[in-house]
């Protein structure tokens, strides 16, 4: 055990969520697992013990455990070869392996195994106890993800929209309740949050779900192409119809045709959409026989439609017809409860797509994660966490993974509006307390953590501290 001075959280002070994690030391020397039990015990976590791997695997079969600490010189079967089978019955149980003998092959070992984090005896209490408020945190969020996940496949069949922030629910609750109707409805929101999900949504679950979904980007084409693409044509309708094709109208008939980004579709297919709408009939291009069609439409936009309509650019008559159900989707950065969520989620797909081993968030990689504005929303995540899955070496995607301009900062000097004579040394020493407070800050004021990710000497981060006269913080429990 560490011989310095422990810091611990009064009572008082656990989470009732915190109060319930319950934790497996299985160790076979019984010093090792009184100290354990009591560092943990005051620390507010429920403490089993167990002195070889075989009675281990019994609490295990018995009880229900949030993380396992687990010595790797075990008598009888070692570390490892329990940890195999931890990895049969539960393989998302966090497991830290405590050694001795912390050598590089029996690191690469545990981990391959499957142990979230190795820590080597003596260890540092509070490091001990930041690496298990760490994997509990980020199983307690997988398995978050994961029954959320299921509840919405059992209620609302949505298998790929993840949301657990209030405004998501309402969504749900919204989409669940329109879906089964025939009414048109509008989906408003920003790029990339999610529109044709939503749209996917109200369709399988929908009594059309077994008829055509079709969905058309309106504002990827010149007005002819969309027209001839929405209606279709006759043969020698315009110089390069050879013969004639179908439209999506038809191509959707009894099912969903779903109209992206609407907001940029030119006045005259707007009033040819509006008879649709009213009538269900339409004509081909080039052709005189009208055709019926039962179809329903869902448009989404990330436009104004309301300004479209005052600036003379969007008929406001179509717009009351789309405008029967809207579902406003929140940009990410207001339901930033929900990003955890979504980088697990992609986390796991990516993993699995890649062929790699499933990839988890450092604690500094997800704060930068939800300290970001998402101005790509959740699309833009998703490609960031791709982006890390596929780069990373290891199983951690760490800070440094992530794009420079979701975790880097522009720094200058405020010095120069005080001081318009500064020297360059002053404005240099200026910018870098900058630089080195911000760091602090993102570490929770932990200077070795902090050094660490300087890539410095934590000697040299302290000189520094000290000769540019930065206050130390106190740290705050996470």
């Amino acid at each position: 055990m560490s011989e310095g001075t422990l810091t611990l959280r009064p009572r008082s002070s656990i989470s009732a969520a915190e109060a319930s994690n319950r934790i497996l030391i299985i160790d076979d020397e019984a010093g090792i697992r009184e100290s354990l039990t009591t560092l943990l015990t005051l620390e507010g976590y429920i403490v089993g013990s167990a002195n070889d791997g075989e009675a281990g695997l019994v609490e295990i079969d018995e009880k229900s455990f949030d993380l396992i600490l687990l010595d790797l010189a075990l008598p009888g079967q070692n570390g490892i070869e329990i940890l195999g089978h931890i990895r049969d019955r539960q393989p998302q149980l966090p497991v830290i392996m405590i050694t001795a003998y912390g050598t590089v092959d029996n690191v690469v070992d545990a981990i391959r195994a499957g142990a979230q984090n190795f820590v080597q005896k003596p260890w540092d209490n509070e490091k001990l106890l930041a690496d298990i408020r760490s994997a509990i945190a980020r199983h307690r969020a997988e398995e978050e993800n994961v029954q959320l996940k299921r509840a919405l496949k059992q209620r609302y069949n949505f298998e790929n929209i993840i949301g657990k922030s209030e405004a998501m629910l309402r969504i749900f609750d919204l989409v669940a309740q329109v879906a089964p109707s025939r009414s048109t409805v509008l989906v408003q929101g920003e790029s990339g949050t999610g529109k044709e999900l939503i749209a996917k949504a109200l369709h399988a679950n929908s009594p059309r779900r077994e008829k055509p979904f079709v969905p058309v980007n309106t504002g990827a084409m010149t007005t002819d192409l969309l027209e001839s693409t929405l209606f279709g044509h006759v043969k020698g309708a315009f110089t390069s119809a050879i013969a004639s094709k179908k439209g999506l109208f038809e191509i959707a008939n009894t099912g969903t045709l779903f109209l992206d980004e609407i907001g940029t579709m030119g006045m005259d297919t707007q009033a040819k959409i509006l008879r649709v709408l009213q009538d269900k009939r339409f004509m081909h291009l080039g052709g005189v026989q009208e055709l019926q069609v039962d179809v329903r439409i869902i448009a989404a936009t990330n436009v104004d439609l309301r300004q479209a309509v005052r600036d003379g650019k969007f008929r406001e008559d179509l717009y009351y017809r789309l405008n029967v159900i809207t579902v406003d989707l929140p940009p990410l950065r207001n339901r930033r409860e929900d990003i955890p969520l979504l980088a697990t989620h992609f986390l796991n797909r990516y993993s699995h797509e890649n062929g790699l081993e499933l990839r988890h968030l450092a604690p500094e990689a997800m704060r930068a994660l939800v300290d970001y504005e998402w101005p790509g929303n959740v699309r833009e995540l998703e490609n960031v966490i791709e982006r890390g899955v596929v780069l990373s070496s290891g199983t951690s995607i760490t800070s440094d993974l992530l794009p420079g301009h979701l975790t880097g900062r522009s720094y200058s000097s405020s010095l120069l509006e005080h001081n318009p004579d500064a020297s360059l040394f002053d404005i240099l020493e200026d910018i870098e307390r900058r630089i080195i407070m911000d760091k602090l800050e993102r570490s929770n004021w932990n200077q070795t953590e902090a050094s660490e990710q300087f890539r410095i000497p934590l000697s040299t981060l302290n000189q520094k501290i000290k000769r540019l006269n930065i206050e130390i913080k106190k740290r705050v429990k996470e």
